[in-house]
């Protein structure tokens, strides 16, 4: 049979929510999620000292002031998920769900793993620690394309967003602009299906590098550094 999404392959997605929150753990394998959240909850999915991909998506739950937080740890999301290799699909899906992202690097090689997660992400929609962009877009019967902004337009001029609306085949709205929007905006403001999810970069392994370095990557704005074994 053919072997499209869904299927045998979906074994262990079915998570379902529990809780006030949910937090999803993304890495590349052996960055050590898995360690960690075992660390937070006590659930204890098979660790071993070697990269692998944790199979299933395991829940854990801790609690914090009272609220029961669900951690998932979301198998290591390959590069070209976005594009249907692997199970990085459905891994995907269920980072849409969560009300925090937490990406696990490893701090030896944290960029482009950083670059290549947050890539895999976007590309399904989902727009780390930003705000949703302030701009409304009415379609309209008639009257073609009609554009107002409050702000200078520096990334993007009207013939873009005309053209762009063109592609969407949008012949008359009236768009309302109220931030310096770039063309990205004005795409993820046409296809209404963003997701706006704030992101912690989790530094694991801080063991491995100097005191300098870590004083360093400490200064960074949503980086926390941690060893996950220590």
């Amino acid at each position: 049979g053919g072997k499209k999404g869904g299927g045998a392959g979906g074994e262990g997605f079915d998570v379902s929510k529990t809780g006030d929150a949910r937090v999803g753990l993304v890495g590349f394998p052996s960055v050590g999620k898995s360690t960690l959240l075992n660390k937070l909850t006590g659930t204890f999915s098979e660790v071993a000292a070697y990269e692998f991909t944790t199979l299933t998506c395991v829940p854990g739950v801790f609690k914090y002031k009272g609220a029961k937080v669900q951690l998932l740890d979301l198998p290591g999301i390959i590069e070209g998920a976005k594009d249907g290799k692997g199970r990085g699909k459905q891994v995907i899906g269920v980072a849409r769900t969560c009300s925090l992202i937490l990406i696990v690097l490893d701090v030896m090689k944290p960029i482009t793993h950083k670059q290549i997660i947050e890539r895999e992400l976007e590309g399904f929609g989902i727009r780390l620690n930003k705000q949703p962009p302030n701009i409304t877009l009415k379609k309209k019967d008639k009257g073609g394309i009609s554009i107002t902004h409050t702000v200078p337009l520096n990334n993007i001029d009207e013939e873009t967003i005309k053209s762009i609306c063109h592609e969407y085949r949008i012949s008359n709205a009236q768009i309302s602009i109220r931030c310096d929007a770039t063309a990205d905006d004005i795409i993820d403001v046409i296809e209404g299906n963003r997701l706006y999810i704030p992101c912690l970069y989790v530094m694991n392994k801080i063991d491995q590098i100097t005191i300098e370095e870590l004083d360093l990557i400490s200064r960074v704005p949503h980086y926390i550094p941690i060893s996950a074994h220590h």
